[in-house]
């Protein structure tokens, strides 16, 4: 079993962004701008947005964040986000989701500008991304190809499963690896909460892509031997291992079943630090106006 390790894949794209970021400053240009809205204190959100920033810190980018208060109207949330769409010196930002339940998300994530939507959840983005566009993929998708391609792996005619159909993860990695690309040319199948004879279907499985926020849901008896595992699912539960009397696992039941992996990625370290990376990669192709 070989771990597909996040952390350490992360940490040498960062020190590919530091060194672009050298170069274009060497050229007397600023270095690349990330600014991200906050609605409220959900801490989730907030260690999300704190890690987002430090990244940006690690990597020598300009970063801004704009807290607003939890009860902001949506009409002062689109104002917030017309004003960064004008800001020249902002070259990509988030809305950290989810929002509150009186804003219309979607209504929120159409107003961001296509060519700063460093998250890849514009309509206009995925759209580009379904019809393979060059354009802004989900910084969690982009991470997990990413990943997949820095070791090297060959997924030509295999079998993927993927759980969830979020249009943030599910559904742009089942497109994603769907593409006649290096990283790509599986079969995919979407499972997710109404689908039948789930253990069957993972049982078959090369590739199981696990998105779905249930702790420990993929159980040894679900996967066979060889499996390739991504564990995209970031759960805490209780543990009287810890100081916290809390731990954070995944989807799949690691312990059990990374014994009869090829490849897994852990929890934490494996998907997490991949999707800070890629919103950074997002973030240098908008200041270079790649798609623009």
């Amino acid at each position: 079993m070989i771990l597909l390790n996040g952390k350490k894949t992360s940490d040498l794209i960062k020190e590919e962004i530091s060194q672009e970021v050298l170069d274009i400053i060497k050229n007397g240009d600023r270095p690349p701008h990330l600014a991200a809205i906050l609605v409220g204190d959900n801490p989730a959100s907030l260690t999300y947005v704190s890690a987002k920033v430090k990244a940006c810190d690690k990597v020598g980018f300009q970063s801004s964040l704009i807290k607003l208060h939890h009860d902001v109207s949506e009409e002062d949330l689109i104002s917030h986000v017309d004003n960064l769409n004008k800001n020249v010196d902002i070259d990509g930002f988030i809305v950290q989701l989810p929002l509150p339940n009186h804003i219309n998300e979607k209504k929120i994530l159409e107003k961001i500008s296509p060519h700063k939507d460093v998250d890849g959840f514009h309509p206009i983005n995925f759209g580009k991304m379904c019809l393979d566009i060059p354009c802004f993929i989900p910084a969690t998708p982009f991470g997990i190809v990413e990943l997949l391609r820095r070791y090297n792996l060959d997924l030509d005619g295999k079998n993927c499963v993927v759980l969830g159909r979020s249009h943030i993860v599910g559904t742009p990695i089942s497109i994603l690896l769907s593409k006649n690309k290096k990283i790509g040319n599986c079969t995919v199948t979407l499972a997710h909460s109404k689908t039948k004879n789930i253990k069957h279907i993972c049982n078959n499985a090369d590739i199981i892509i696990s998105a779905i926020g249930k702790p420990n849901f993929i159980t040894e008896d679900m996967v066979k031997d060889g499996v390739v595992i991504v564990d995209v699912g970031i759960n805490r539960v209780k543990s009287n291992k810890t100081k916290s009397g809390w731990k954070l696992v995944g989807d799949v039941d690691f312990e059990n079943v990374s014994n009869k992996c090829s490849y897994i990625t852990p929890v934490p370290g494996g998907v997490g630090p991949m999707t800070i990376v890629s919103l950074l990669k997002n973030t240098l192709l908008a200041k270079k106006n790649v798609f623009s």
